[in-house]
C-alpha cells in the first residue's frame, strides 16, 4: 500500500530516499529527483537518513542497491518520487512486503513520465525480440514495434 501523503510519520521510523534512472545520460535527473524528494520529506516531517541513488532500468532485476534496501531492516520508510523508479511490475507485491514488516512505501509524486516509460517498454522489447530473432535485428525490430503502436 502507498503512504498516505497527508500523514505525519512515526517519530521512531527512519526514512530512506530511493532515486532511479533508466541511463547513465539520465544522471543529472538523480539530483532533481532527491531534491524533490527532500523538500517534499522535509516539509511532512521526515528525517532522511541516507539516500539511495542507482542507474539501471526499473525492469532489470538485479540491482544492487534496491535489492539491498529491501533487506535492511533498519528502513522503516522509502520515499520516492514517482512509483515507477521503484519497479515497473510487482510494485504491489514489493509493496504487501514491506507492509507485513511493518514498512512503507511512500510516493510523493505519483504521476507518470511517459519518457521513461516508453524507454523501458522499448528495453522490454528489444530484449524480446533479442531472444526471438537475434542481436543483430533486435533494435530495429522493437522500434519498429513501438512505432506501429505509436502512430
Amino acid at each position: 500500500m502507498v503512504g498516505d501523503l497527508e500523514s505525519q510519520p512515526s517519530v521512531s521510523k527512519s526514512a530512506v530516499i530511493y532515486a532511479r534512472v533508466s541511463s547513465v545520460d539520465q544522471k543529472s535527473d538523480l539530483d532533481r529527483q532527491v531534491a524533490r524528494v527532500l523538500t517534499w520529506a522535509t516539509e511532512h516531517g521526515y528525517s532522511i537518513d541516507r539516500v539511495v541513488t542507482e542507474v539501471g532500468s526499473a525492469l532489470r532485476r538485479h540491482r544492487r542497491k534496491f535489492l539491498s534496501l529491501l533487506k535492511d531492516p533498519t528502513v522503516d520508510t522509502i520515499l520516492l518520487q514517482h512509483r515507477y523508479r521503484f519497479c515497473r511490475f510487482g510494485a504491489e507485491y514489493i509493496e504487501a512486503a514491506l507492509e507485513a514488516q511493518s514498512r512503507k512505501l511512500v510516493v510523493v509524486d505519483p504521476a507518470e513520465v511517459d519518457d521513461d516509460l516508453v524507454r523501458d517498454v522499448t528495453e522490454l522489447l528489444t530484449s524480446l525480440c533479442v531472444r526471438l530473432y537475434g542481436r543483430s535485428s533486435a533494435a530495429n525490430k522493437a522500434q519498429r514495434a513501438i512505432d506501429a503502436v505509436c502512430s
